[in-house]
């Protein structure tokens, strides 16, 4: 039971990591890395999905794009 809860587990993760995966390979290119933040949006959702698992990792990585804005000057902001 437990080994299939883990598998389930890896299979979210997985799944909550797809599109960061597309976005990086479809979009990102496309607007010429202008992060403001350090590390890159894309890497900061990735850490916190792989960090805090699929629910948590998501909810930080939204909160982190939406502080993303020209009023806000970026700077380092590691996932917690």
């Amino acid at each position: 039971m437990r080994a299939v809860l883990r598998l389930l587990y890896r299979a979210a993760t997985l799944a909550a990591l797809f599109p960061v995966f597309l976005y990086r390979t479809l979009l990102s290119p496309l607007t010429g890395g202008s992060c403001r933040f350090n590390p890159t949006c894309s890497v900061y959702a990735e850490r916190a999905i792989l960090r805090h698992g699929p629910l948590v990792g998501w909810a930080l990585a939204v909160r982190r794009v939406l502080r993303c804005h020209p009023f806000n000057p970026g700077g380092d902001d590691p996932v917690p």
